[in-house]
């Protein structure tokens, strides 16, 4: 194992760009912004895809102790290549996969980048190979760490994609549309946009009460896929809002 990391990370040495670290730092706010060795999606990716051949023979608990030496590196690109690999390894995330993603974004995650990898690729293939596991999501709604609330809305994305879940999902978004951090209201806003192409009807049922409450920029999110008529009834709202402002 220690090999293939110590060429993982010589490889990610050889491929930093400076120009592209720059780049990819816009994106962060100066607390979330991680280490970087400047390389580009594109090749982290590639890279990930050589580890994959190499490690697929691999015990499971050896392949796991990799991506926590990866992890542990500190850097966006070493945990970004964790969710590119370990998304190929999605049909046997279960219960115990969710348990030790958990402990991962608890432990390593501190920006938006990593908790949507870690959500969409990881968390949402295990709740997609158990749907009981969603009943955990409960709790993350309540945990003083951003990024654990994010997480709650954003790995039920994959579910609200294939129209899953719609129950579920509403009772998980309720607790977070209020949140007072805007990276916890870009992630539930995402969700309902994600959940109302396959469920408009609820969807909008579920939104229609918290019109007159809810922030803006999470029914600006939630709005961006909606019928215009569905929409409408959404702005007019916004306005009266504005208006009596």
């Amino acid at each position: 194992m220690n090999v293939l990391l110590d060429e993982v990370r010589a490889r990610l040495r050889t491929l930093g760009d400076a120009r592209v670290r720059a780049s990819q730092e816009r994106f962060f706010t100066p607390e979330q912004r991680p280490r970087s060795y400047g390389v580009a999606s594109p090749e982290v990716k590639r890279i990930a895809q050589d580890i994959y051949r190499r490690i697929k023979p691999w015990p499971t608990a050896d392949r796991d102790r990799l991506c926590v030496a990866l992890w542990e590196g500190g850097t966006n690109e070493e945990g970004t290549l964790v969710c590119y690999l370990y998304r190929r390894f999605a049909k046997s995330c279960g219960a115990r996969e969710f348990r030790m993603f958990t402990r991962w974004l608890d432990r390593y995650v501190h920006n938006w980048g990593h908790t949507d990898g870690l959500s969409l690729w990881l968390l949402g293939a295990s709740i997609a190979n158990d749907a009981s596991l969603i009943d955990s999501l409960d709790a993350w709604t309540r945990s003083q760490n951003r990024w654990k609330r994010r997480a709650a809305a954003v790995s039920l994305v994959p579910s609200a994609r294939r129209g899953l879940h719609a129950r579920e999902i509403f009772r998980i978004a309720a607790p977070l549309i209020p949140d007072e951090d805007d990276m916890v209201r870009k992630g539930v806003g995402w969700l309902l946009k994600e959940t109302y192409p396959q469920k408009p009807a609820e969807t909008l049922r579920f939104l229609l009460p918290w019109r007159e409450k809810a922030p803006r920029l999470v029914l600006r999110y939630a709005a961006e896929k909606m019928s215009p008529e569905d929409r409408a009834r959404l702005k007019a709202t916004s306005a009266r809002r504005a208006g009596s402002g």
